[in-house]
């Protein structure tokens, strides 16, 4: 007795190629009820309910304000957040650009990276460019109304500067 005695023949199956072709089938099926499903769907809800699965807050994801158009006020002392110059040409900027209440401004302070710009006194540039968003802010506080005016520091260094945004927010509701 040979060893393929003991086993027997395998019985005739179906082509591989016709169980490959029926699962490509069955995927392209998927993908339309898929399609078709998807097609009243309320995408904010289901933004929102994929935040809220990690824990985020529904709203705070809210996209940036679409910027239309800067200015700036540039070339800071190295290590300092005192205006170089008057700000009266930016006020009067600033308050053109707010007359519209759909608009919002945002002040972005960035240093140059090097060692001499820096905040003397805890020698972190953060702390310096932080300073300058807060001067420039501080002198359009008179013209711009309400909680329309965010401050923000650069992610980078770039050079000694900081660069006020006016940026459409849309209506309010």
């Amino acid at each position: 007795m040979t060893y393929a005695d003991e086993f027997p023949a395998s019985p005739q199956g179906r082509p591989l190629w016709l169980v490959t072709l029926a699962d490509l089938a069955l995927l392209l099926v998927g993908f339309f009820v898929l399609l078709q499903a998807n097609q009243s769907l309320d995408r904010k809800a289901l933004a929102d309910g994929i935040r809220a699965g990690f824990g985020a807050a529904p709203q705070a994801m809210a996209p940036d304000p679409l910027a239309v158009a800067a200015a700036g006020v540039f070339d800071f002392a190295p290590g300092s957040a005192v205006l170089p110059k008057s700000v009266e040409a930016l006020r009067a900027w600033a308050r053109e650009a707010v007359s519209d209440p759909r608009v919002s401004l945002r002040v972005t302070a960035s240093v140059d990276g090097t060692s001499r710009d820096v905040d003397p006194g805890t020698g972190s540039a953060a702390v310096l460019a932080a300073d300058r968003a807060r001067a420039v802010a501080a002198a359009l506080a008179p013209v711009v109304p309400g909680r329309r005016l965010l401050i923000q520091t650069a992610e980078r260094p770039s050079r000694r500067q900081a660069v006020v945004t006016i940026a459409f927010t849309g209506e309010k509701k």
